[in-house]
């Protein structure tokens, strides 16, 4: 029987970053799937599920963002830009064109760890279209073949339709693991995702 990783994320999440790569080999060495879902966590998920955008946070919880992000990126040992120059983005079309990959069954796992880079460690823009289209192209695709399509109402009508099956999955931010119907949320639960995979 197959193993299969449903991954539930934002396109502009450090976190969704942070474990982008981790995730993949976790994945590779059990032999499972990942099946990418970017979703509508700011416009969707958060207003049922109680979260809040990063600037409606109280100060003192920001504040202890920028701590834990300070530890990651040393524990992980990865590049990451606490405060980067284009954060927050929307998101969108960058999560558009990650879907329309997926339906195409291109590299998304490629594009989407590209699209958390530039954001996190390259300070590049992905609320840019220019930058999205020359980053997919960076990654071997049709730049802007992708953002026509990420517009396009069967790309709009598969995303809204995976944000729906978060909601309905009980997701509450990202990034989110699935497996087997158990969630793990966030890059410190990858562990226990691991374990699970064993299992």
């Amino acid at each position: 029987m197959s193993k299969v990783i449903d991954y539930y994320f934002s396109i502009t999440s450090p976190w969704t970053y942070m474990g982008g790569g981790r995730l993949i080999e976790i994945a590779e060495r059990h032999g499972a799937t990942i099946t990418y879902k970017p979703v509508d966590l700011g416009g969707k998920i958060f207003p049922i599920s109680g979260g809040l955008p990063l600037p409606k946070r109280p100060l003192q919880r920001q504040a202890y963002r920028l701590a834990e992000l300070k530890r990651w990126r040393d524990l992980l040992g990865i590049a990451l830009n606490i405060k980067p120059k284009f954060f927050p983005a929307k998101g969108w079309p960058a999560a558009g064109m990650v879907t329309a990959a997926r339906e195409q069954g291109l590299d998304c796992a490629k594009l989407t760890n590209a699209y958390l880079r530039a954001v996190w460690a390259e300070e590049r823009n992905i609320d840019d279209t220019d930058t999205l289209v020359t980053i997919a192209g960076e990654c071997g695709m049709d730049g802007a073949a992708l953002l026509a399509a990420a517009y396009s109402e069967a790309v709009v009508s598969v995303f809204d339709a995976d944000t729906q099956e978060a909601i309905d999955r009980q997701v509450f931010g990202a990034p989110t693991y699935i497996y087997k119907d158990e969630l793990f949320w966030g890059q410190d639960r990858l562990d226990f995702l691991d374990r699970a995979l064993a299992g």
